[in-house]
């Protein structure tokens, strides 16, 4: 009998307002674009995709990260470019903040004590915001999308008939640090 298995991923949530933000650019990067903008309940900045994991390490990705101390930030999102070859437009910080990488590192370095290495490519923040798209986007947005990260989630993707669709399993909040 197969052991059952999630397809995980580590991952920014936006609240609200920011998601509302991304969709909106998510939707007229499509148009401009010939492409399909990102259901805006998936939409998400990765930390670190673990891919399928059977079930039952889920409790053991939750202890593992639990202990990470990390402060909220700001992003500014800022700059929306495509890769081309994978016909994935995106978004991201033309300076990402300091305290992201902190924190995807700390996501790492919890994953190695379960003995889960990450794909050791470097890690390129960003927000997919439409796919299959058919003509570049190259543009500064100014105003930025400024997304306060107060906290991080374990995101499960399922395949369903609409397409895939994201769940957070449980999420983290990143305190203020008190002096």
């Amino acid at each position: 009998m197969p052991v059952p298995s999630l397809r995980l991923f580590f991952a920014l949530w936006p609240d609200v307002a920011t998601r509302a933000a991304l969709d909106s650019l998510a939707r007229e990067i499509a148009i401009e674009t010939g492409g399909r903008a990102v259901a805006a309940g998936n939409l998400h900045l990765t930390l670190a995709f673990l891919g399928e994991r059977p079930v039952a390490v889920v409790p053991e990705l939750c202890a593992s990260v639990s202990a990470i101390e990390a402060s909220p930030f700001r992003l500014s999102l800022d700059d929306a470019g495509c890769w081309r070859k994978t016909g994935i437009a995106w978004l991201t910080a033309s300076e990402p903040a300091p305290q992201l990488l902190e924190l995807r590192e700390h996501v790492v370095q919890a994953l190695a004590t379960l003995r889960i290495v990450i794909d050791e490519r470097r890690f390129v923040p960003h927000v997919t915001l439409a796919r299959r798209i058919e003509s570049v986007v190259a543009r500064h947005l100014a105003p930025p999308i400024e997304w306060h990260a107060n906290s991080f989630a374990l995101v499960t993707s399922t395949l369903d008939p609409r397409g895939v669709r994201y769940e957070v399993l449980h999420s983290w909040p990143l305190p203020p640090v008190l002096k």
